[in-house]
C-alpha cells in the first residue's frame, strides 16, 4: 500500500517541471513570433463586429499606419474611451487601396490602370484603338499663327513629314478658314484670341502630354524655310548631342541681334561665338554660349520637362527666357547650340502685336 504513495510523490515534481518547461517554451516562441511580425493589420482580421460596434478599423489603421501593434491597441482603447464618432464603415468584402508610388491624386487606384501620360494623337470615333494610327509621330511641332500668315505657314507645314504631329495655336480666333489647305484636316487647332506661344505652351504642352515626342519644335509664324529640312535637322541635333537648339538664321533676317544665332558657313553646328566687347562676362555663358533665341527653339523631351516648369503662368512675350534656358541642361555650353547646315530666315513680322486693335472679320476679308 506504501508503494503507490511513494510513486505518486515522485511524479508530482516531474509533472510540475514539465509544465514549467512547456510554459517557458511557449512564452519564448510567442516572443520571437511577435518580433517577427511587429505590426498588425486590423482590417485583415476577421473580428466579429460585436467586439467593436462603434469603431472603424480601417480608419484606425490609416491613422496609425506604421506603428506597433501595442500602439494600435492603445489607440483603439483610447478611441473607445472617448466615444469617437466612427467614419463610414466599409463592407467586409471591400479593400481600401493606397499606392503611394502612384501619381498624386491616383493613390487609390491599382497601378495597372493608371495612365499618367497622354499624347496628341488624333483618334477615330469607331474601330479598334490599336488601328487608329498607321504611324506614331515621334516629334511635335507647334506654330502660333494668325490667318494673315497662312502662306508662310503652308510652306512651313509642308517641310515636316508624317513623323511630326503638328499643332496650330490661333491667336486671332480664326480656325475653319484654314480648311482651304488639305493638310489642315490632319493638324490640331487650338484657338484663344490674343495669346502668345508661351501662354499656349504652359496650358497645352505639359510634359506628361508631350511625353511620346522625342523633340518639340516651338516656332513662330514668320520663318522662311526654303533651306530647311526637318528630318535632316533631327539627325544633326542627335549627332551633336543638342538638347536645346535652333536653326541658324540667314544673315538677311530681320532684327538679327545676336552673333550666336547667325548662320555660319562650312559647319554643321556651332555652340559658341564671340560677341561685341563687354557683352560676355564668361565665354561659356549667354550670349556667347549656352544660348539660342525663342523664335524657333527646338527642345528635347528631357529639356522641355524642365523648361515647362520654368515658364511662369503670366509670361507673355518671353523676352529674357532665352538667357535662362541654360538652367535646364548640363553642361549648357555643350548641350545648347545652333544648327548651321539647316537654316531659316526670320522675317520679323509683328503680326501678334497688331492684334490689339484688329477685327477678325477684317482679316478674313483681306482688309488688313
Amino acid at each position: 500500500m506504501g508503494v503507490p504513495l511513494r510513486s505518486g510523490n515522485v511524479r508530482k515534481p516531474n509533472e510540475t517541471m514539465r509544465l514549467i518547461i512547456t510554459t517557458f517554451a511557449g512564452v519564448v516562441f510567442g516572443f520571437f513570433l511577435g518580433v517577427s511580425f511587429p505590426t498588425l493589420s486590423l482590417t485583415k482580421m476577421n473580428l466579429p463586429s460585436s467586439l467593436f460596434p462603434s469603431i472603424d478599423l480601417t480608419y484606425i489603421e490609416d491613422k496609425y499606419s506604421g506603428l506597433s501593434t501595442q500602439t494600435l491597441l492603445n489607440a483603439l482603447n483610447s478611441l473607445k474611451a472617448n466615444k469617437v464618432v466612427p467614419a463610414p464603415s466599409y463592407r467586409d468584402n471591400e479593400t481600401k487601396i493606397w499606392i503611394p508610388t502612384n501619381p498624386r491624386g491616383a493613390e487609390r487606384l491599382p497601378p495597372g490602370i493608371v495612365a499618367s501620360e497622354s499624347d496628341l494623337y488624333l483618334r477615330r470615333l469607331w474601330g479598334q484603338p490599336s488601328e487608329d494610327l498607321t504611324i506614331k509621330p515621334k516629334y511635335l511641332v507647334t506654330f502660333t499663327v494668325g490667318y494673315n500668315q497662312k502662306n508662310n505657314i503652308d510652306a512651313a507645314v509642308k517641310k515636316f513629314s508624317e513623323n511630326f504631329t503638328i499643332v496650330l495655336f490661333h491667336y486671332d480666333g480664326l480656325t475653319t478658314e484654314w480648311e482651304e489647305f488639305e493638310w489642315s484636316k490632319r493638324v490640331i487647332h487650338v484657338s484663344a484670341r490674343k495669346q502668345t506661344k508661351w501662354w499656349y505652351a504652359k496650358r497645352f504642352l505639359h510634359p506628361d502630354i508631350v511625353a511620346p515626342y522625342e523633340y518639340i519644335f516651338m516656332w513662330d509664324e514668320d520663318l522662311g524655310v526654303e533651306h530647311f529640312d526637318a528630318e535632316e535637322y533631327i539627325k544633326l541635333v542627335r549627332k551633336h548631342g543638342l538638347e536645346i537648339s535652333q536653326p541658324g538664321l540667314d544673315p538677311n533676317s530681320g532684327g538679327l541681334t545676336w552673333a550666336m544665332t547667325r548662320k555660319r558657313n562650312n559647319t554643321e553646328v556651332h555652340k559658341n561665338t564671340e560677341e561685341r566687347p563687354g557683352w560676355c562676362t564668361d565665354p561659356h555663358l549667354p550670349p556667347c554660349a549656352a544660348f539660342v533665341e525663342i523664335m524657333a527653339t527646338v527642345f528635347s523631351r528631357d529639356a522641355w520637362q524642365c523648361v515647362w516648369h520654368m515658364i511662369q503662368n503670366d509670361l507673355v512675350h518671353g523676352w529674357g527666357l532665352d538667357f535662362s534656358l541654360r538652367k535646364c541642361v548640363e553642361p549648357p555650353h555643350e548641350k545648347i547650340g545652333v544648327v548651321d547646315a539647316q537654316w531659316i530666315l526670320h522675317q520679323g513680322v509683328p503680326s501678334l502685336g497688331n492684334q490689339v486693335h484688329l477685327n477678325p472679320l477684317n482679316i478674313c476679308e483681306g482688309k488688313v
